[in-house]
């Protein structure tokens, strides 16, 4: 399932480097709950990304409870404050065929890009690079002749591993993903 979570306005924005670090923490113990796992994530000003992988809405709905309280959490330590963060509940949409999965995973993990592109649609997009408030340093499905451009990760992944037959191998039946592509704005790359 790919699953957003927003903030309410006026909390401090998700990307600040302190907050990312005490997210990365707080995620590495309950990325992997039983029936429940986060394998990927991108945090943005306003709103966190997730790949999740639940067996069932009851191990989704727990997950959730979980790691939508350590985001809070993680804010409120970082920021010096106190109060709600999230603005409602979370959304989520099922991912069902290869082809959405492969959508999801470059959406997420490129989704600062993306938001970058659209912010100054007349200029050239960024170089490619990792984002530091993703988990795409963990990602193994980047197109080879991006890899040289990879750093090398040198601790423990924060995400669990993908279980599920789609989040492993089938959505590759759609090419690997190129740290150049901007989703959502040229799906035409993705056909």
């Amino acid at each position: 399932m790919h699953v957003t979570l927003r903030v309410r306005a006026g909390v401090p924005s998700l990307r600040g480097g302190a907050l990312v670090r005490e997210w990365r923490r707080s995620l590495a113990e309950a990325s992997e709950r039983g029936n429940f796992r986060v394998t990927h994530y991108s945090l943005q000003g306003d709103h966190a990304h997730l790949i999740v992988e639940a067996k069932g809405k009851e191990a989704l709905a727990a997950g959730m409870k979980s790691i939508a309280a350590r985001l809070a959490r993680a804010v409120n330590r970082v920021s010096r404050r106190s109060g709600a963060v999230l603005d409602g509940r979370y959304h989520h949409r099922l991912l069902r065929t290869p082809r959405e999965v492969r959508r999801a995973l470059a959406y997420v993990l490129l989704n600062a890009r993306r938001h970058w592109a659209k912010a100054r649609a007349r200029q050239r997009p960024p170089p490619p690079r990792l984002d530091e408030a993703s988990s795409a340093r963990w990602f193994d499905g980047w197109r080879p002749e991006a890899a040289h451009r990879l750093p090398e990760a040198r601790e423990d992944p924060e995400v669990a591993r993908a279980r599920s037959w789609l989040l492993r191998i089938g959505w590759r039946r759609h090419g690997l993903v190129d740290p150049t592509e901007l989703p959502g704005l040229a799906d035409a790359a993705l056909a």
